[in-house]
This record gives structure tokens, C-alpha cells and sequence, in this order.
């Protein structure tokens, strides 16, 4: 199972540290819909909820982000890339890739409590990316995947094992993540991972994750 440390919701929650599944949403790929899925990543015990949707319009973005934080009530619920709909939802934070906002301004606007994590691709980003601040670090892609077309080229799970020995923040891996893998991924020191098409598009997402959970918990 997950081990989060997280304050109460009246209070600061700049605190990152779980160790297990890390659940993001999937318009694309989804069966049931984004409610739906994160319903039932809830229930299989996840800690955190990253909600990315890159096809809504801004309206739509913020109504279903406002509904999935409400859900979210013993969960992080982080927003991906948009800083502006995070703010206006009250979520606890925000990840950001290479092309969106600058970490310094996101801090600025979301405050110092506030979590953010930021997507690396190498050791010299995940050095910068922890020296100037970052909550946590997404490292992506670590295999090849369809789900995201401008992920780049797949790092391979040794990337994760050089980043941990440079870096003190949890690190999250993300990319191209299944069954077959997930245990190279886990063994070279990922604190958490996502395997997105594995379990968003799987006919049973809280069956799934409660797999991926158990590779964390070995028994």
C-alpha cells in the first residue's frame, strides 16, 4: 500500500513522499470517463490523482477538475500543466513539463505551499529541476509509448537508478510502464510509477492498480 505523508486539507501540503501507484487521468484513453476512473482509482487506495485532460476547453477543464477534487478528499489531487485551472480549483498543486510554465512563476502564482512536480529527461534537468525547488520529479519516458506523442525518446529504467543517486526528491516514472516491466522500474529506484494505458484502458482500473500496488509490497 501507499505510504503518504500528507497534512490536513486546512493546512500546507508541500509535503511529496509516496511510495506506490501514481494515478493519472486519461481522456483519450479512457473507457469510463475521467469521474469514473478516478473513482475507482480511489477505491483500489491510490494517494495521489493527476488530472490531465489535453483535449477540453478551458470551461471544461475547470468543471471537471473542480468535480475530481471534491472526490479527492484523502488524496493529492495535482493538475497537469495548467497552473491557472489549479489555482482556481484550490488543488494542491501542479506538474509541469519542458513547454509549460516556468517553475519560478508557478511558484509565484501557486505560493510556497504548494506542490510541483516537473518532468526530466536527464540527469543534468533532474539536478536543476531539484536545486531550483521541484516537490518530486516525473521521468518520462521510460519506455516507448503511444500515450503521450511528444513524450521523446524512451530513457530506459537505468536513468532512474542515476537520477537516485543524485537527487533527495521522490521520483515518479512514467512512460511505456506495465506488468512485464514495472519491477525493473521499481527495482532501480522509482518511488512511484504510472502505467497509464495498463490501467486506464483496461476493462478493470481498480483490479489493475491494486496489481501494480502489490509490487511495491512484495509479501
Amino acid at each position: 500500500m501507499t505510504n503518504l505523508v500528507l497534512r490536513t486539507k486546512k493546512y500546507a501540503k508541500r509535503i511529496f513522499a509516496v511510495k506506490g501507484y501514481y494515478f493519472i487521468t486519461d481522456s483519450g484513453l479512457s473507457r469510463r470517463g475521467n469521474i469514473s476512473d478516478v473513482k475507482s482509482a480511489l477505491g483500489a487506495g491510490v494517494s495521489v490523482v493527476q488530472y490531465r485532460n489535453k483535449s477540453g476547453t478551458t470551461k471544461q477543464l475547470y468543471e471537471e477538475a473542480r468535480a475530481l477534487h471534491k472526490l479527492c478528499r484523502k488524496a493529492l489531487f495535482l493538475v497537469n500543466d495548467r497552473v491557472d485551472i489549479a489555482l482556481a480549483v484550490g488543488a494542491d498543486g501542479v506538474h509541469l513539463g519542458r513547454d509549460d510554465l516556468f517553475y519560478r512563476e508557478a511558484r509565484r502564482i501557486l505560493g510556497k505551499d504548494k506542490i510541483i512536480g516537473l518532468t526530466v529527461h536527464s540527469i543534468e534537468e533532474a539536478r536543476s529541476a531539484q536545486k531550483i525547488g521541484a516537490d518530486y520529479l516525473g521521468v518520462s519516458p521510460i519506455f516507448s509509448t503511444g500515450t503521450k506523442k511528444d513524450a521523446g525518446t524512451p530513457c530506459g529504467a537505468g536513468l532512474i537508478r542515476k537520477i537516485k543517486n543524485i537527487v533527495a526528491i521522490p521520483i515518479v516514472a512514467v512512460g511505456g510502464i506495465n506488468r512485464d516491466n514495472a519491477r525493473e522500474v521499481i527495482a532501480a529506484g522509482a518511488d512511484s510509477l504510472c502505467a497509464i494505458s495498463a490501467v486506464v484502458g483496461s476493462r478493470d482500473a481498480a483490479g489493475e492498480i491494486r496489481k501494480f500496488q502489490r509490487l511495491f509490497n512484495p509479501r
